[in-house]
């Protein structure tokens, strides 16, 4: 078990990309670490916990709870990182699209926020920081992605109806509105074209939402917030 004082974060969707960033930033912060994934290797990081799973199954959000508690003790912080984006126009999404973009996105977030908020409620305190996109504010008639809005959507109202439910009980709730971020999602040479919907002109990179989530760590008087990473792009072209 990790010392009384060091903190524990959660991070699903933690085996490369943004979450991979974030087990990083987490561990420089000094915290320890539960990184939950599809699939995940071990770590030979005595603070990082790796939970294969799931987490649209219940069992994944039991296991990754379970094991934080007798690995750490404590919970402080959970990040909703895991996601799945399809981007087609509306009428060719099919049915097994639609039901696996919500089992990732939404049931994924349901089943492991749920199982965190007790120990939360226990200690007295705690953070859940999910993971949006200003698609959902800021469509863009070119890149069509309906069932993102829809997911990431539900997350935002989301996020704004824990904060307010949990706000006198010490559990914070925040998200994060990403633009196009450069993560093995989208192929290298598409980045041109994508810095575009930016005003500041380039993509995103991990390391600029890894710092933002790390703010609202340090930003207790913040709940509620919708945080925009995305170059300025819900502002406006």
């Amino acid at each position: 078990m990790s010392g009384a004082g060091q903190p524990v974060a959660i991070v699903t969707g933690a085996s490369q990309g943004i979450g991979a960033g974030l087990v990083a930033g987490y561990r420089r912060q000094g915290w320890a670490v539960v990184a939950n994934s599809l699939t995940i290797k071990p770590s030979d990081d005595d603070a990082i916990l790796t939970v294969e799973g799931d987490v649209a199954d219940p069992a994944t959000g039991d296991r990754i709870v379970a094991g934080a508690l007798d690995r750490f003790g404590r919970i402080d912080t959970l990040v909703n990182d895991a996601g799945l984006f399809i981007g087609k126009p509306f009428t060719d999404y099919t049915p097994d699209d639609y039901q696996r973009i919500v089992a990732v996105n939404l049931t994924g977030f349901f089943m492991v926020t749920q199982r965190v908020i007790g120990p939360m409620l226990e200690r007295g305190s705690g953070h859940i920081v999910n993971i949006s996109t200003t698609m959902v504010e800021h469509a863009h008639s070119t890149s069509p992605a309906l069932l993102a809005a829809l997911t990431k959507g539900g997350l935002v109202a989301a996020t704004k109806s824990l904060a307010v439910e949990y706000a006198s009980r010490g559990i914070r709730a925040n998200a994060v509105s990403l633009g196009v971020i450069e993560t093995p999602l989208n192929p290298p040479e598409a980045y041109a074209a994508l810095a575009k919907l930016h005003p500041m002109g380039r993509v995103g990179q991990v390391s600029d939402v890894v710092a933002g989530i790390l703010y609202l760590e340090s930003a207790p008087f913040v709940t509620g917030e919708i945080l925009h990473i995305d170059g300025g792009q819900s502002a406006g072209l």
